[in-house]
């Protein structure tokens, strides 16, 4: 017997169709922590990413397109990213005039600022290591030259070393007896008596070269301060009971204690002097056998209107920070790390 639903009764739907389609369509799977880690390594690295790629990477990738196109000033805005690429600016470079002297005179600039800021850095360290009395007086002066601006600064140099006025040349005249005045910044060879031997010294690069190293030898002095101030007390003090000398103490048991530093300094100094431009622009622009590299480079850019050649210059300044880079980590990088 069948029973028939009343009229105006609701109609009953069959739900199976719709259980079907649910058990068809795939379940979402639940996140794992390693996902959820993953994603949050992302969400923080995506910042620093994006700023390296837009201040790092981007212009030293529209450098490298620039160096091998012609590319004046006056055309910067209408170029595109590939034009006629040529290696006509590199040569441009090498067979400008003053190119390999300009490279020599970077080297001895740079090796003479390193070592130089280094050492007396070494020497206040060791100098100011002891406690007595004002001596964290002294220690906040010595950040004088590094902290202070290099405009005011460079200022000051050049008003003191003046032939006319400056105050180095009058006590030169009082207590040494210079007959006539010396121009230190404008002055490219002078020449020098002793012991009745003649010969010139490069008078405005090692003027240049003392204000480099005047100016950051603190930034050596606060490393190597740190790093004796982390040595044990009873090492030197075995040292001293085994009757060793304060030479002997300084090479055998500081020196060992503070090689990985003054590595490291020697490696972040020499690029930073390298690349040094307004240091040396300030003081002489370029000028009495001071033009380094970097004041190439400007001279391209500004003088001569040439982007594609400023460019090209600045990749093979690059080039040769790389090479003298490596070779001072193929020969010494072992060897600091076993003495480390």
């Amino acid at each position: 017997m069948t029973t028939t639903a009343p009229a105006g009764a609701p109609q009953r739907r069959d739900s199976t169709p719709r259980t079907s389609a649910r058990s068809a369509s795939p379940a979402r799977r639940p996140m794992t922590a390693s996902r959820r880690e993953n994603r949050a390594g992302l969400a923080f690295v995506s910042p620093t990413f994006l700023v390296v790629l837009v201040v790092v990477v981007l212009p030293i990738t529209w450098t490298v397109l620039l160096a091998f196109q012609k590319a004046k000033l006056v055309d910067i805005q209408g170029m595109g990213l590939f034009g006629n690429w040529s290696l006509d600016n590199f040569t441009q470079v090498f067979d400008s005039a003053g190119f390999w002297s300009s490279l020599y005179t970077t080297l001895v600039y740079t090796a003479g600022a390193t070592f130089g800021s280094i050492g007396l850095g070494l020497i206040a360290a060791l100098a100011l290591r002891k406690p007595f009395r004002g001596r964290g007086l002294l220690r906040a002066a010595m950040l004088l030259p590094y902290c202070a601006p290099v405009v005011a600064v460079a200022f000051v140099w050049e008003v003191a070393l003046s032939p006319q006025y400056g105050i180095v040349n009058d006590w030169g005249r009082r207590l040494f007896g210079w007959d006539d005045p010396i121009a230190f910044l404008s002055t490219r060879a002078y020449e020098v008596h002793v012991l009745g031997v003649h010969f010139d010294i490069p008078l405005a690069l090692l003027t240049v070269i003392a204000f480099e190293i005047w100016r950051y030898f603190p930034f050596a002095f606060l490393f190597i301060l740190a790093r004796l101030q982390a040595v044990p007390d009873g090492l030197e003090e075995a040292a001293l009971v085994d009757g060793a000398t304060p030479t002997q103490r300084f090479r055998h048991v500081l020196l060992p204690q503070l090689m990985p530093v003054i590595a490291l300094l020697c490696v972040l100094r020499f690029i930073l002097t390298f690349n040094k431009f307004d240091d040396v622009y300030l003081l002489t622009g370029g000028g009495a056998g001071t033009d380094v590299a970097a004041v190439r480079v400007y001279d391209f850019l500004t003088a001569r209107y040439d982007v594609g050649a400023a460019a090209a210059q600045a990749l093979v300044l690059a080039g040769c920070l790389v090479i003298l880079l490596g070779i001072y980590f193929k020969f010494f990088g072992n060897k600091v790390q076993e003495e480390a």
